[in-house]
């Protein structure tokens, strides 16, 4: 069976990599670290958005510009000695998948809510980088390359603009989290796909407008018939 679909869209950590939950870990920390208790409820909410925007957001009337850029900068460092400790790997299947989805002419670009500094050592670490020998990734967005994070669709736009697809009719959006969803929905984009390799469950995915619910970015090339 074929598929109108041009592009598809995936987040990063908890999508498409397995970091062992340590942006989870990292936000929360660098948050507390200023004296705010962060609650599972209100992290998740936040999860999959810019850092910066979810910092300001968890620490409420302590946000200032300087406090945020200080706890931006705790959460890179804290990221970074995770990641040294346990460097991520792309969740079983990811790879396979990608590899459908692109002999069917499919390409695939990632979104993430990490800025460049933080994303392009763990997409570079993974062999990942667009343009590189083997890379399976035509196009990388994060969330300094837009005006405004998720659940806002920029960075599908962007996306897409990258990949040279023209319509939203021709693309997959997924995720793990339920900003990943929201900004699929806002996008308009035919597919909307909440997976659960991260740390939400079906019902709380499902709380946000969607297409579809998986187990994993692995199931995607079966939901569009490929394989």
């Amino acid at each position: 069976m074929t598929t109108p679909l041009s592009l598809v869209v995936l987040d990063m950590a908890g999508t498409t990599v397995d970091d062992g939950g340590a942006v989870y870990t990292a936000l929360r920390e660098c948050v507390e670290a200023l004296g705010v208790v962060v609650d599972d409820e209100s992290l998740q909410a936040w999860m999959g958005a810019d850092k910066r925007t979810a910092i300001r957001a968890l620490a409420g009337d302590l946000a200032t510009p300087d406090v945020v850029e200080t706890a931006y900068a705790d959460f890179a460092a804290r990221l970074e000695r995770f990641y040294g400790e346990r460097p991520p790997v792309p969740i079983e299947g990811v790879r396979e998948a990608f590899e459908q989805l692109r002999s069917a002419g499919i390409k695939i670009a990632l979104t993430t809510g990490f800025a460049h500094d933080v994303a392009d050592p763990l997409i570079e670490a993974i062999g990942w980088t667009p343009g590189a020998e083997g890379s399976p990734v035509d196009a990388i967005v994060c969330a300094d390359d837009v005006a405004a994070g998720r659940p806002a669709p920029y960075m599908i736009f962007h996306a897409m603009e990258a990949a040279g697809a023209v319509s939203t009719s021709a693309v997959l959006v997924g995720g793990d989290t339920v900003v990943d969803v929201e900004a699929g929905t806002n996008a308009g984009a035919a597919y909307v796909v909440g997976v659960l390799t991260g740390q939400l469950s079906a019902e709380q995915l499902a709380k946000a407008p969607h297409t579809d619910i998986l187990p994993s970015v692995a199931a995607i090339p079966e939901l569009l018939g490929i394989g």
